[in-house]
């Protein structure tokens, strides 16, 4: 068994899910799939039923019973993935933002150069990012230098949501004590591994917005990190925080 797991979750996205599944698979690295799907109505958990035969004891899903967020999507995961063996645990978007190729080069700054969570970052080099509106690219790099100002993290892209986790992380994060569910889930994950005192290493990336499906970005998700940073930052200082 691979000691690497990626979580994928996913919410409509029947045009990407096969296309990512198999790419993974095919990388020169082995790594487990583990695809939590918020019930959605384009066909996407049949989708990856239908892989599972192929990629037998390699593929698996998690079918939710509604949209519930990202958040609990992958705290769901999370646990899923606690109750195996998996040492390595990665967060990774079902839409080809995240290029597969890179999942091997977190993997590489935990497994051989000592990081305990290594982001796939944007922001670490300049703005790696394409295809985004330059709107887009200001509120996202501006988001990230907000969230940094108020926590203190040395971290360039405090929202990504590409990661790779040791599990000895995940393990010691409260997991079910995690107060957001959509955008600001992504910080604070790291907000609280740096609390933890874990070493946090970004790997340089390039970010590719979605050519198939819709974006799940929305203003309450922009707005819930806004004003959830603040509340996060002071709770912490009042030793109010569960790490």
């Amino acid at each position: 068994m691979p000691d690497g797991i990626v979580i994928i979750p996913t919410y409509n996205e029947k045009e990407n899910i096969e296309r990512i599944i198999r790419n993974v698979f095919s990388l020169q690295r082995n790594f487990h799939i583990l695809v939590v799907d918020d019930n959605s109505p384009d066909g996407t958990a049949a989708i990856v039923e239908s892989l599972q035969p192929t990629f037998n004891d390699q593929l698996f899903l998690i079918k939710r019973k509604g949209k519930s967020g990202l958040g609990t999507a992958y705290i769901k995961g999370f646990h899923w993935v606690l109750d195996r063996e998996y040492k390595y645990i990665f967060q990774m978007d079902a839409d080809f933002s995240h290029n597969p190729n890179d999942l091997i080069r977190l993997y590489n700054e935990c497994k051989r150069r000592g990081a305990d969570v290594a982001v796939g970052s944007r922001y670490k080099t300049g703005v790696n990012v394409v295809n985004w509106p330059m709107s887009r690219v200001l509120l996202s790099w501006m988001a990230s230098k907000y969230v940094r100002l108020i926590t203190a993290m040395p971290v360039e892209d405090t929202t990504a949501g590409f990661v790779c986790y040791k599990r000895e992380v995940l393990e010691r994060i409260h997991l079910d004590k995690i107060k957001f569910v959509g955008y600001a889930f992504q910080i604070e994950m790291k907000f609280k591994a740096y609390l933890a005192k874990f070493n946090i290493v970004e790997v340089p990336v390039i970010f590719t917005d979605r050519t198939r499906g819709t974006s799940k970005m929305s203003g309450s998700i922009i707005w819930e990190a806004v004003f959830g940073v603040v509340k996060m930052k002071i709770n912490s200082l009042f030793n109010k925080m569960t790490i």
